[in-house]
């Protein structure tokens, strides 16, 4: 089952769906074609800068510090760390499990990673400032109360499930 569904399997599944759709709706495999290419340079455009900000993470920050702010003592600390950390970080979803990883190797714990995912995911300065600018601060705030205590709940849940396998 796993050789099934292999990332060389897929690709090639991919690629004769594309082929199929090209046949059918000519129109549909082009814009299928336009739109790959579109996040492949998208892609390539963001994840070097990354990649070369992960090493710099890795050489210049100690495990200690990693391990004080977000391991397995930190408390809420780690929690309000991994929510300041996601929530000041830019660029989009995929550019943070690069990181994540990172920090897992340096010792935070799943809980802080997931909830550091989660902020990223859903919670930006950027975005908050928005909501308070377009669709009021009521909006914005209930948003937020609703958002954080889910983020941990859910990180809960993962951590906990992450722990029986």
């Amino acid at each position: 089952m796993k050789r099934l569904f292999s990332a060389r399997n897929i690709l090639i599944l991919l690629a004769l769906a594309t082929i199929l759709v090209f046949f059918l709706a000519p129109a549909k495999g082009v814009l299928i074609v336009v739109n790959a290419r579109t996040y492949l340079w998208e892609m390539l455009s963001i994840l070097p800068p990354i990649l070369i900000l992960i090493g710099l993470f890795q050489i210049w920050i100690p495990r200690e510090t990693v391990e004080l702010m977000m391991g397995s003592k930190s408390g809420l600390k780690g929690i309000l760390t991994a929510i300041f950390v996601g929530t000041v970080a830019m660029g989009p979803l995929y550019a943070a499990f690069p990181l994540a990883v990172s920090l897992l190797e340096k010792g935070a714990t799943v809980f802080n990673v997931a909830i550091f995912l989660c902020v990223w995911a859903s919670i930006k300065i950027p975005m908050i400032l928005f909501e308070i600018k377009f669709l009021g601060p009521q909006f914005a705030g209930l948003r937020l109360a609703l958002t954080l205590p889910s983020i941990i709940l859910i990180s809960f849940f993962l951590t906990s499930l992450l722990r029986r396998k």
